[in-house]
């Protein structure tokens, strides 16, 4: 018996986009309570998610949804900092997450000069992931990584074939999209990010240190980074 679902806002009648939203497979968020579990957190491909889809984490709330998931092995946090800069507006954000339950791991953008001699600044930390979770595939039965960044394909196919799920969260929604095509369908999971905004997302007086990220004057903190956000 067939059933008549109702079509998401991304979806259209045609058979091309109503395949694509099938497989899609939105906010599953599949779990058993005895999975060991642990997030893998891309902090600036995370953050130019939220901020295209126009909303906050609250990371005590996100910590607190995948802790009762099941068991919580650990929380990584990635992100690069300019330790060069007098004062970063990303420092309260990584001190409240490293007194609060986080792994956080970070290390210096670097900067350089572009071919039409612009400054840019570099702060990917795709080794790390790749590093981290490689070693903690041996000790987890299902990874969640928070990224669309294409480049992760590899990883997550590697670290399957080590007997572990993966569940990408990320968005499509957004435009262009955030989440790179080829990560989507290697994943065992997608969850669309906008539909944990609820859940997960800051409210108006959520947990969340935003000391320089409320000041329209500040840097964001990731802005400067020479594109470490984009899918693929």
């Amino acid at each position: 018996m067939l059933l008549a679902l109702p079509f998401p806002d991304e979806c259209s009648k045609s058979l091309h986009i109503l395949t694509f939203c099938i497989f899609t497979r939105e906010n599953p968020l599949e779990f058993k309570q005895t999975d060991r579990i642990a997030l893998f957190i891309d902090g600036a491909n995370l953050y130019s998610a939220t901020k295209a889809l126009d909303f906050d984490i609250d990371y005590k709330r996100l910590l607190e949804e995948f802790n009762a998931r099941g068991r919580m092995i650990r929380a990584f946090y990635y992100t690069a900092l300019n330790e060069d800069a007098e004062y970063s507006p990303l420092r309260p954000l990584i001190d409240w997450l490293d007194y609060n339950g986080y792994t956080m791991v970070t290390k210096p953008t670097k900067e350089f000069t572009d071919s039409q001699g612009r400054r840019r600044i570099k702060g990917n930390m795709d080794i790390e992931i790749a590093v981290d979770a490689m070693e903690m595939a041996e000790r987890i039965d299902h990874m969640i990584l928070f990224s669309g960044d294409g480049d992760f394909r590899s990883l997550v196919e590697a670290v399957q074939r080590k007997g572990v799920r993966v569940t990408v969260i990320s968005t499509i929604r957004s435009q262009p999209p955030m989440i790179a095509d080829e990560l989507r369908r290697q994943a065992d999971n997608f969850v669309e990010l906008q539909t944990l905004e609820s859940t997960i997302g800051r409210t108006g007086n959520g947990a969340r240190p935003r000391p320089d990220h409320d000041n329209e004057d500040a840097d964001d903190g990731y802005d400067y980074y020479e594109d470490e956000a984009e899918a693929g």
